[in-house]
């Protein structure tokens, strides 16, 4: 999980897009925690409340654009993937507004999230104490940047999820 979080992170997606996309999976898979980091990151970050309310109605609103909105249809099919297999018109979609790279690093960054919110919600992790790193100066650090803690670390970092590690 942290080889493929790491690899997410230095893969030169847009981190903004990533957000929105760690939020909808999180909102699916009924994720509390992940949904409070990756909100409080993507305002960190100057995401606009009007779209971080509207990312669960993303199709219903005129917020979001077209490769946006190809990202949450894609991050939808990926995570509900035993309901249907990823239909023909998300990955057409998906093809117009990605290159390959582009959309193996998505899909990639969709696994990754799916299982922090796996381990997240099995280990009981309780939202509201995540706060994004800040730079001296004041600036925020998100957690998709490069040498801030991943969402394992901060798992951790609770008495329960030390032994998740000693598991693996």
């Amino acid at each position: 999980m942290l080889g493929l979080e790491d690899y997410v992170r230095q893969s030169g997606f847009d981190p903004a897009l990533l957000e929105l996309v760690k939020l909808r999976a999180s909102q699916i898979n009924g994720c509390a925690y992940c949904l409070d980091m990756h909100t409080k990151d993507a305002r960190a970050r100057g995401e606009s409340e009007q779209r971080l309310y509207a990312v669960v109605v993303w199709r219903e609103t005129p917020f979001f654009s077209e490769r946006e909105r190809a990202a949450l249809a894609w991050t939808e099919a990926v995570t509900q993937l035993s309901h249907q297999h990823v239909p023909d018109q998300v990955y057409e979609l998906a093809r117009q507004h990605f290159s390959e790279k582009e959309l193996v690093d998505l899909t990639l960054a969709i696994v990754a999230i799916n299982g922090w919110n796996r381990l997240a919600i099995s280990f009981r992790k309780v939202p509201g104490t995540y706060q994004p790193k800040r730079q001296s100066g004041g600036t925020p650090l998100l957690a998709a940047m490069p040498g801030v803690p991943s969402e394992w670390e901060l798992l951790r970092k609770e008495n329960r999820h030390d032994s998740i590690e000693a598991s693996l």
